[in-house]
């Protein structure tokens, strides 16, 4: 049992490389581009050199490591963060509006997301230990979620205006919508349903508000 504890403890290939994936996306490069950047040879970070031509992982050595966290102006902190999110199953990844897609420099020749207009978005974890999740019946959530479809919900999300959101009433009533504003007087929400009309509900009658975050679609 203390063997296998150890073996658990030990950081994997694939740990190391996807954590150095993540290292570049942070940076709004593709690993090709952070090797760049960092005065290595561009394919040194490529996926075809992580495993070598007779089958044998090779590893990224702790200069190139080092030369990429500085080219991403990163600390060693977070290199280790990245790799116990990798551990963890957690994994955040480039993002970029679809309009935004055809526009020159967003991405390389291999397909990689290149340059600035990137940001990231975070995949579903168990971060928020409240998180709980719904799985919708019926087709009253139609178009947006249909029957069977489950959402994740996570109460210590911060909420912004445009986020779907679940609303639970102090009469008991729960509700699923798009938050339009919010003051400390009253929630204007939108129904996922598009011919219904905008719904203001003063803040008193809100027992809580969270976010939706994924959904199972």
């Amino acid at each position: 049992m203390v063997r296998q504890a150890k073996a658990q403890r030990m950081l994997t290939h694939d740990q190391i490389w996807g954590a150095l994936d993540r290292l570049a996306a942070r940076a709004g490069l593709s690993p090709s581009g952070l090797a760049k950047r960092a005065g290595l040879d561009p394919t040194t970070f490529n996926k075809s050199k992580r495993v070598t031509s007779d089958g044998r992982e090779r590893w990224p050595s702790t200069e190139s490591i080092a030369k990429a966290l500085a080219a991403a102006d990163s600390s060693i902190d977070t290199f280790a963060r990245l790799i116990a999110d990798e551990a963890g199953g957690g994994r955040s990844v480039p993002l970029l509006g679809f309009a935004l897609a055809s526009a020159s420099g967003a991405f390389d020749e291999s397909g990689f997301p290149i340059g600035k207009s990137w940001t990231e978005f975070a995949l579903p974890t168990a971060e928020d230990s409240h998180s709980f999740a719904l799985q919708i019946s019926g087709e009253a959530l139609q178009p947006a979620y249909r029957d069977g479809d489950v959402i994740l919900v996570s109460p210590g999300t911060p909420i912004r205006k445009g986020d779907r959101v679940v609303v639970k009433t102090k009469a008991g009533e729960v509700t699923v919508a798009t938050l339009k504003r919010r003051t400390a007087k009253v929630l204007d929400l939108q129904p996922l349903d598009p011919p219904q009309p905008e719904r203001t509900m003063a803040a008193s009658e809100v027992a809580w508000i969270a976010r939706i975050v994924w959904a199972s679609q």
